[in-house]
């Protein structure tokens, strides 16, 4: 089973400058694929005589290397394919409804190149620790040998990320992971097996054996055994100094000439003060996550199934009949998408979820709606029942309890009446991965190009996203239709 690995890597200043021109050159093609999408797609929209002829949706990236862009064959080859080989793979996932079109990369934030089998190589260390070397390069490109430090063992990966954030770079890939290769091929191999073991258990075992949680903006996760996992005072006094820090840079940033030395040092300032902010809530998720799998008392982990990119959107503006904005809440809305992202909800599932499976242990979700308006006792949903935020009392038959425990064991008795029903747990994923294995360690992108037909504004959008790579309609074939 794949298995992410993230390591700090540390690479010297000319290193870091080749690094860092292989990213933008990487990002130039990605965006240059983007840009002449958007403009296919805006002549088709105004032309009407161009409705149904094809529009690229390829890897091709050669005519963008011109003299205007000199600079693009002072890199490696590989650098500029895998460009157009992501635009391609984000186009993929959104044929296949599984997120946007491509956009813009922009040149603020994390920043990463990805690199191949053919610009990598881990050698191995003979002093016996089985830990290896970083060599990145090729003979007309060398980078050399970057130092990185493997906190665990790892296997050695097809390919790679390079990526540097707030000054920080570091080294991330997917590999084979042993220790989960034995309760399945796959998490959803893994996560099928073990759930039939644990339905041969009755409601009353099964209770002994689950761990629900409720996840709230007060306190961010309370378990059914009465826990609450929240920041430490000291954390939260320093994320709000850090934060104060970040916005006194920013606006020095700002009020700086751009592109000037004090300008990138004003902006590496604040970066490092949100980068402080960002490690200790994923530290907090991982030390949360490790405490509720390492605990031998639970196989059975229940959470909500919240839909947190629903939850943070934007309020939509509001007019009245002079077409002038109103008031929608807007202010409040953002102090309140700022908390809940900054609960680390999202990551506490997902790394409990993947350790879960390490130790042979389930991390199921479930409906979320009425969790906080229902009894654990009577099952009575009412929004009477919650008093106030920390406060529950049924109306039906006084139980009372604290709001987020009652919440709680609602979830996890969910949880017990979903895994006894027999529902599937896991989806089938839709693959987006476009290159094809050539041996043990080594993966390409599948060689050829192909020009896909999207079909035109006077066809359904439905058939138009829902149409499949592997159906691409030659050049040839697409003009005569």
């Amino acid at each position: 089973m794949l298995n992410g690995y993230k390591f700090r890597l540390y690479p010297n200043t000319d290193q870091q400058q080749i690094l860092l021109r292989w990213i933008g050159c990487q990002r130039l093609i990605y965006n240059a694929k983007v840009q002449e999408d958007r403009y296919y797609r805006r002549f088709q929209q105004r032309m009407v005589g161009t409705a149904g002829e094809a529009i690229p949706v390829d890897q091709q990236y050669s005519r963008f290397v011109n003299d205007t862009t000199a600079f693009l064959r002072h890199v490696p080859s590989q650098i500029l394919r895998n460009g157009a080989v992501k635009f391609r793979q984000a186009y993929t996932r959104f044929f296949q409804k599984l997120g946007g079109r491509p956009k813009i990369k922009k040149k603020t934030g994390r920043q990463a190149v990805w690199l191949t089998a053919e610009l990598f190589q881990f050698i191995p260390v003979a002093d016996g620790t089985g830990g290896y070397q970083l060599r990145v390069g090729t003979t007309k490109f060398p980078v050399g040998i970057i130092p990185y430090v493997a906190h665990r063992a790892h296997a050695i990966p097809a390919s790679i990320h390079i990526a540097v954030e707030g000054g920080q770079w570091w080294l991330s890939f997917a590999a084979d992971d042993p220790t989960i290769a034995i309760a399945g091929n796959d998490a959803d191999t893994a996560t099928e097996r073990i759930a039939e073991a644990l339905r041969h258990l009755s409601a009353d075992q099964l209770a002994e054996r689950t761990l629900g949680g409720d996840r709230g903006v007060a306190k961010p996760l309370v378990t059914s055994d009465g826990q609450v996992f929240d920041l430490q005072p000291v954390q939260k006094s320093r994320i709000k100094k850090s934060q104060q820090q970040r916005q006194k840079w920013q606006r020095r940033a700002a009020r700086r000439r751009k592109g000037s030395k004090n300008h990138r040092k004003a902006q590496q300032k604040a970066a490092r003060y949100h980068r402080y902010e960002k490690n200790v809530r994923h530290e907090y998720a991982h030390q949360t996550s490790h405490q509720l799998v390492a605990n031998d008392t639970w196989d059975l982990y229940v959470f909500e199934d919240l839909k947190i990119s629903h939850m943070t959107k934007r309020p939509k503006a509001k007019r009245d009949a002079h077409g002038r904005f109103l008031p929608n809440g807007r202010k409040a809305k953002a102090g309140l998408n700022r908390v809940i992202l900054a609960s680390a909800w999202s990551d506490v599932v997902s790394f409990t979820r993947y350790k879960a499976l390490r130790q042979g242990k389930l991390v199921i979700t479930v409906p979320p709606q009425h969790s906080s308006q229902e009894c654990a006792v009577c099952t009575f949903t009412s929004p009477d029942n919650r008093k106030s935020q920390s406060e529950f009392v049924c109306q039906r038959c006084g139980h009372t309890d604290n709001a987020d425990h009652n919440a709680a064991v609602v979830i996890a008795q969910r949880g017990i009446t979903k895994l006894l029903s027999g529902i599937p747990l896991t989806k089938k994923h839709k693959p987006t991965r476009i290159f094809r294995t050539l041996g043990p360690e080594r993966s390409e992108v599948t060689p050829g190009e192909m020009r896909v037909r999207r079909l035109g504004p006077t066809v359904p959008a439905q058939r138009s996203m829902s149409q499949e790579l592997s159906g691409a309609i030659p050049e040839t074939s697409a003009s005569a239709s």
